[in-house]
């Protein structure tokens, strides 16, 4: 009767991903209500497989990485490539952060005017606003420089702007507005429902693509070439857009690379999932109309997996098959 109970016991140590999982899985997640529903869908998928998931940690970006390298995190699920990767280099690379997936590809970023004024003038290129004439007309300080709704510090595409300033010589008429976006973003909404010229940053999946639409209310401005930070090489250049400057972003998952080594089935499952971009617009949508508390997120994220079902058993079932 003792060798079966330790065969039993045995058996269910080499099946259980929780026998692997050591300590409690921690989620980071930047606070964004736009990132929520992919951590509660990736919860999901690891409470299936056995895990003892924590609430999500609401952290800055950049900290979301040191906090992976420090044990203070198990994953973030909103890893942009390539915007994040400098993060996963100064906190160890590879050898600290893994990253799986993508869960999306393809996702666009870039600079966008108002329609009605790049109608009337012609700006097509982001060095066309090197033109002090042209950068004034996007002044809102009074200042006589363009004022760009950019990026937040410690979000990675605020690197991006910050070289291109330098190097399509925009430093002496573009000031890049800074803050947080999500703060400032509805003032360029409401500048252009104004008919006002407005110059601003964003990215797909976002809702603001949604309430601005390229081709209708804005347009994507190109650069006549591409130049990244530390030397990047990269496609920029999207079909119907052009060359928007900025590399295409795939969505996944940073993880820290002790966790994934220790547990395939959590490594199998971050692999398989897939989230279509529209989907993320979708509920970015959502959000932007109303829907952003903490439990109409959590059904947002129950009413995917529903849709998604035949998909997601066959991805637990696999991800279970792994360990």
């Amino acid at each position: 009767m003792k060798s079966i109970l330790r065969s039993i016991l045995l058996s269910s140590l080499l099946v259980s991903p929780s026998a692997f999982a050591g300590e409690r899985v921690i989620p980071a997640w930047s606070a964004a209500p736009e990132e929520l529903m992919q951590t509660y869908i990736i919860d999901e998928g690891l409470r299936e497989l056995g895990y003892d998931v924590a609430d999500p940690a609401p952290l800055n970006i950049e900290v979301a990485y040191v906090a992976i390298k420090q044990g203070d995190a198990t994953f973030y699920s909103a890893y942009a490539n390539p915007l994040h990767n400098a993060f996963i280099k100064e906190n160890g690379g590879a050898d600290v952060i893994t990253t799986l997936g993508p869960y999306a590809k393809d996702a666009l970023q870039g600079y966008l005017i108002d329609k009605k004024t790049a109608d009337a003038t012609g700006i097509k290129y982001l060095e066309d606003i090197k033109d002090p004439d042209k950068a004034k007309l996007f002044d809102i300080d009074g200042d006589g420089k363009a004022d760009l709704f950019g990026c937040d510090p410690g979000w990675g595409c605020e690197r991006v702007i910050e070289h291109h300033l330098d190097a399509y010589g925009l430093r002496d008429t573009v000031s890049h507005k800074q803050g947080s976006y999500f703060a400032i973003i509805p003032d360029a909404v409401q500048r252009i429902k104004e008919g006002k010229p407005t110059l601003y940053y964003t990215w797909t999946p976002y809702w603001l693509s949604s309430v601005l639409q390229p081709g209708r209310d804005v347009v994507w401005l190109n650069v006549k070439k591409t130049d990244l930070p530390d030397g990047q090489t990269a496609n920029t250049t999207f079909p119907g857009v052009g060359n928007v400057g900025f590399s295409k972003i795939d969505l996944g998952i940073a993880a820290s690379t002790k966790f994934v080594n220790e547990n395939p089935s959590a490594k199998k499952f971050f692999e398989l999932l897939t989230i279509p971009l529209e989907d993320l617009n979708a509920e970015a949508l959502r959000i932007h109309d109303g829907e952003k508390s903490n439990d109409q997120i959590k059904q947002h994220a129950s009413e995917w997996l529903s849709k998604n079902k035949a998909k997601w058993d066959d991805w637990i079932r696999e991800a279970k098959a792994a360990q």
